[in-house]
């Protein structure tokens, strides 16, 4: 059986001086190909999990984004829909005023026909201004609940729950227009008068049911804009922890490259002084 091979003293300096190097470049190429200096648990322990709970709870409120994103369209609806039906109360008021201002009862009668068929608007505005199921202007049943934080406990949980309230034609107290009433040929006035006072309380009611949810809004925009910024301080600090400076990593490399050369070089030398002994034979 063949004995183990004795390697001299400078021959094996130099060989694991070139291992180790060698162990270094791939290190140095692994961080280059991935853009990371810690891959694994293995690598530090600390750092991975540090990070990986960091890019966790990042991920979660990314979500929570989402969810404020969605608060802020359906608000948008509704204010949309609210909006549209301050016109149409306008223009009813407007053809209020004509039908109090006419001496003639036909065109009063048309007048009122123009008028109910403004408010039945109304509720169709209410019915069609829901985004994803929620419309805070039909019925007031509907709530929308808009998350914060990635919390679920109620002692940690972070939220706005906004309420809708009821904007259609009957909850505003706009009553339809009666041909008779209209056309009556006296007493017209006082009739048209109350119905030109319930639009005014009824635009003061919208209006402030707009306020009351812009000014939500606006909430949920700062709060979209806060989680934002906590997100990429979360990704930015999850990434400094295990990200490699590809700079430094590529100096390293072309470092190691060439004392990769060198030890080569220096094997080279050690192994020709030892084959020089077999010159003397």
């Amino acid at each position: 059986m063949a004995g183990d091979i004795t390697l001299s003293t400078s021959t094996r300096t130099n060989l694991l001086s070139l291992q180790s190097t060698t162990n270094l470049i791939d290190r140095t190429q692994d961080r280059l190909s991935t853009g990371k200096k810690v891959n694994s648990a293995l690598d530090d322990a600390l750092s991975f999990f540090k990070s990986r709970s960091l890019n966790d709870r990042a991920s979660d409120l990314a979500t929570v984004k989402d969810g404020i994103s969605e608060g802020i369209n359906v608000i948008k609806a509704a204010v949309g829909g609210l909006e549209s039906i301050e016109s149409t109360l306008k223009q009813m008021k407007a053809i209020a005023a004509s039908a109090k201002s006419s001496t003639d009862s036909v065109t009063r009668q048309k007048l009122s026909s123009q008028y109910n068929e403004l408010r039945s608007q109304i509720d169709n505005l209410t019915e069609d201004a829901s985004y994803n199921g929620v419309n805070l202007i039909k019925d007031g049943s509907d709530t929308l609940t808009v998350k914060f934080n990635e919390q679920s406990s109620a002692a940690l949980k972070n939220e706005l729950v906004i309420n809708g309230v009821d904007s259609d034609a009957s909850s505003l107290q706009v009553t339809a227009a009666t041909s008779a009433s209209w056309g009556a040929t006296s007493g017209f006035v006082a009739t048209i008068d109350n119905e030109i006072s319930k639009i005014d309380s009824a635009l003061n009611t919208v209006r402030s049911t707009a306020q009351t949810l812009g000014t939500n809004s606006s909430m949920l925009s700062i709060r979209q804009d806060f989680t934002t910024n906590i997100i990429n301080t979360l990704k930015g600090g999850a990434g400094e922890l295990v990200n490699a400076d590809l700079n430094e990593e590529s100096a390293n490399m072309l470092a190691l490259q060439t004392r990769q050369s060198l030890g080569t070089i220096s094997l080279s030398i050690a192994q020709q002084s030892q084959q020089s002994v077999l010159r003397l034979f």
